[in-house]
């Protein structure tokens, strides 16, 4: 039997394209056969409404009967107290879900697009710290590498693609983005 998992993005529309496929890869990464949904009702519309705690725990009272592990997923968006609020829900949830049942929360630095790039390979005048730690790389990296790929005419600006193939190398995302890892290691635990 799969474990499952419900993915809370931010704004499922374009996020649960980089999002399934990577945490999929990450289940199978600690040897977890894994069932990974995205959460898609109800629509969150913003990081505002994913930090609040009225709205994360009308989600979990919602599915708990039906998923094991509930992974909240946000930008950074460089602001610097964002893991401190994640804490915050880790530990609101923790009191609210019955035993056997896990929620943990995660910032991607700075957007989730930074992770599908990290599984691809980049133009060489493109430095890695700089993507990483710019405040919009979803447009100053993704839609360029896009549009040079030709997806953006495709569904959700073609991260479904993109993000399939930079999947396959999920060791590189891994490797490259210390927030998947440390997200890896706190399921596996």
């Amino acid at each position: 039997m799969s474990y499952r998992v419900l993915v809370i993005p931010e704004d499922f529309r374009k996020d649960q394209y980089v999002l399934e496929p990577i945490v999929t890869k990450m289940f199978d990464a600690i040897g977890r056969k894994a069932k990974v949904l995205v959460c898609r009702d109800p629509l969150l519309g913003g990081v505002d409404q994913a930090l609040r705690w009225e709205r994360l725990r009308e989600i979990l009272l919602r599915y708990q009967a039906m998923i094991e592990c509930f992974l909240l997923i946000v930008d950074r968006d460089g602001k610097a107290g964002r893991r401190e609020a994640l804490d915050r829900l880790e530990s609101l949830a923790s009191t609210a879900l019955p035993p056997g049942k896990r929620f943990l929360a995660e910032n991607a630095w700075q957007e989730v697009e930074v992770w599908l790039l990290a599984g691809h390979d980049l133009p060489s005048e493109w430095a890695w710290k700089e993507v990483r730690a710019h405040e919009n790389p979803k447009e100053q990296y993704y839609q360029p590498l896009a549009e040079k790929r030709g997806v953006l005419q495709e569904p959700a600006e073609g991260r479904g693609l993109l993000t399939r193939e930079a999947a396959s190398r999920y060791s590189r995302i891994r490797s490259l983005c210390p927030e998947v890892a440390d997200l890896e290691r706190r399921l596996g635990a």
